[in-house]
């Protein structure tokens, strides 16, 4: 435990003793939430100083890298096995490589699409990254009609909204009203950045909430943070609702029940509040595997780059900057943002070019993926694994990936020649959750050593 507790230190995802994203976000704290404050200035990630680059192996995209056909014999005869456990079910897959140079170490079946369940989540978070950057954060915001009898709250994407950025919220908004002596207004609720079908495709569920532009707390029934709970059916509505209650404490009344409406034109911003920086929430969604926070990832991608704000064009948006990055996309599709709709399709080569290039000096702005990912035995949805596995708690850091019949496991471990490896390991038609994640267990703590 001792050695454990000393790699967490020493590689992550702390830094000393905090997230880095988490530290930068106490840094900027002042400056977010309140009427009209913009975005803090860009700041440039701080590359790790033990990651070193990542070679040509992966600059072309869909090419295979240099000494594709080599397999380390040690871990032939170390995963082989493994990776032959029934528990794993009727289809499985998996890529070693060493992170710096892209050399593969151990593959089968690499190339093939599998369903990934939440380790897309990965490729969503790192779709963001480098389409946004790491300082980007959501606004959500209030604009009023010229006579300010009309106010309209205007979603704009931020899953991790909750009753504080509300009060800010109203506090400014209470504030900008009563100095133009208006005390009672017509309150609209706008949600229309998103577009296409509200509901998740696996239909009303406790993992994800309606897939909206305006929710408070993710719309959660209960006081949970994280994992599953009850969730309202019309998250949007139920945000409005919240903020109308928080104008009245601040004395503005509200004429009826907020009701959905665009902001009509001429409208001017009189508040607005915004998320934590893109990096922690990055971090967030991998950890908790947040799919809430995972979905609004994948719109904020399709947002930059002018598809429509839906499922089908954040797939296709998540896709075209995942190429850029020079990753194997081929075969690959994303139908949805956080892996819980079966027909997402992403090989084990595709997770461990995505982790090797999060660890390239050359892209900071990917370096949340690392410092996101659930450290065994310690955080996250890896807290409670790895216990027949003592060396590998502290010392893996993957991204889990469950539903019924599919279990994956992606993430990086340091070898005994001190590589840093990037892994990742699928299964399909698995008979049982239990036995399978701990046969991935067991592959990942091979690596250790």
């Amino acid at each position: 435990m001792a050695l454990a507790a000393a790699a967490v230190a020493a590689a992550g995802p702390w830094d000393s003793g905090q997230r880095k994203a988490e530290r930068d976000w106490a840094v900027a704290q002042s400056r977010t939430g309140g009427a009209l404050h913009g975005p803090s200035a860009p700041r440039t990630p701080t590359p790790a100083p033990s990651a070193a680059g990542v070679l040509s192996a992966l600059s072309a995209p869909d090419s295979d890298p240099p000494n594709a056909g080599t397999v380390s014999v040690d871990l032939k005869k170390k995963l082989g096995p493994l990776l032959d456990d029934p528990a794993l079910g009727e289809t499985r897959s998996a890529s070693v490589i060493d992170a710096t140079t892209g050399e593969p170490l151990y593959e089968r079946a690499a190339g093939t699409p599998m369903t990934p369940a939440s380790t897309v989540k990965v490729a969503t978070v790192a779709a963001a990254l480098s389409a946004l950057g790491p300082d980007h954060r959501i606004a959500t915001t209030v604009t009023s009609t010229a006579d300010a009898r009309r106010i309209t709250l205007v979603g704009g994407g931020d899953a991790t909204l909750g009753r504080s950025g509300l009060s800010a919220l109203a506090e400014d908004t209470a504030r900008a009203l009563r100095d133009r002596g208006i005390t009672k207004v017509e309150l609209r609720y706008d949600t229309s950045l998103y577009t296409g079908r509200r509901e998740h495709p696996i239909g009303p569920n406790d993992n994800i909430a309606p897939v909206v532009a305006l929710m408070a707390d993710q719309g959660r029934l209960d006081t949970s943070r994280s994992g599953p709970a009850p969730r309202s059916g019309n998250p949007a509505g139920d945000a409005a609702r919240v903020f109308a209650a928080l104008l009245r404490e601040r004395g503005v009344r509200t004429s009826a029940a907020p009701e959905p409406g665009k902001t009509p034109k001429a409208s001017t911003t009189v508040a607005r509040t915004y998320s934590r920086p893109l990096s922690d929430l990055a971090e967030r969604a991998l950890t908790d595997s947040d799919n809430d926070i995972a979905e609004s990832l994948a719109r904020q991608t399709a947002l930059a780059a002018g598809e429509p704000a839906s499922f089908e064009g954040a797939g296709r948006a998540v896709g075209a900057e995942l190429k850029k990055l020079g990753l194997p996309v081929s075969g690959a599709r994303f139908a949805d943002g956080s892996g819980l709709n079966r027909q997402d399709k992403v090989s084990a080569a595709l997770l461990t070019a995505l982790l090797a290039r999060a660890a390239d000096p050359a892209r900071p702005e990917l370096r949340p993926v690392l410092t996101g990912l659930p450290v065994a035995g310690f955080n996250g949805t890896l807290r409670s694994r790895y216990a027949d596995d003592g060396p590998a708690a502290g010392l893996i850091r993957a991204k889990t990936g469950t539903l019924t019949g599919v279990n994956a496991l992606a993430g990086t471990v340091v070898d005994a020649r001190g590589r840093l490896l990037a892994f990742a390991f699928m299964a399909g038609a698995t008979p049982a959750p239990d036995t399978a994640q701990k046969a991935l267990d067991r592959l990942s703590a091979a690596l250790v050593p």
